[in-house]
């Protein structure tokens, strides 16, 4: 009589534990599947934001401007061990031609007292441009190239305001600038 209620209480023991992992697993799929949504709401946010950048910076292209830069009052408010984009545009109004205009920009420090006001000098401060510092690119006559500035900011950056120069060339030569301010804070 013995044996027989012990294979009882083997049965149910296996019969729990097999519940046990189905409702685990089904835990564990239905969390990936929630993690899965939520990461791929993230990147078509991300995605859609970047559109609209791209969207407001052609916007002050076709205003007759060569060159724009998208920020708030032409600064840009960084905190320390972040990373950042800023966002500029260059149109090519180059007219009666089929050809592509070749345009070289480059970003650079544009502020004679940055050793007096933040105690480094310009190449510091431009060694914090992560990407997007230099680079030529093809425009076709009457279209806009779109493209970011991204910036890391070190530890040990100091609490301070610098003017950067975004300048672009052309064959001819001088095309246009905008300048912008990077503000450090903590």
């Amino acid at each position: 009589m013995k044996r027989i209620g012990e294979k009882k209480a083997a049965i149910e023991l296996s019969i729990g534990t097999i519940v046990i992992l189905v409702l685990a697993m089904s835990m564990l799929i239905l969390g990936l599947v929630l993690l899965r949504t939520i990461f791929t709401s993230a990147t078509d946010n991300i995605n859609v934001l970047d559109d609209k950048v791209r969207g407001e910076i052609n916007d002050l292209l076709g205003e007759d401007k060569k060159v724009a830069v998208k920020l708030a009052g032409n600064k840009a408010e960084m905190s320390i061990g972040e990373d950042y984009g800023v966002g500029f545009g260059i149109k090519n109004f180059e007219t009666g031609t089929t050809d592509t205009g070749r345009f070289t920009y480059k970003v650079e420090v544009s502020d004679s007292d940055i050793r007096s006001k933040c105690g480094i000098n310009e190449a510091d401060a431009e060694k914090w441009i992560a990407a997007g510092r230099t680079d030529t690119v093809e425009i076709n006559p009457g279209e806009s190239f779109v493209e970011v500035i991204r910036f890391q900011i070190p530890e040990r950056a100091p609490l301070c305001l610098i003017r950067y120069r975004l300048t672009v060339d052309d064959e001819d030569g001088f095309y246009g600038s905008e300048s912008f301010d990077v503000i450090i804070k903590s």
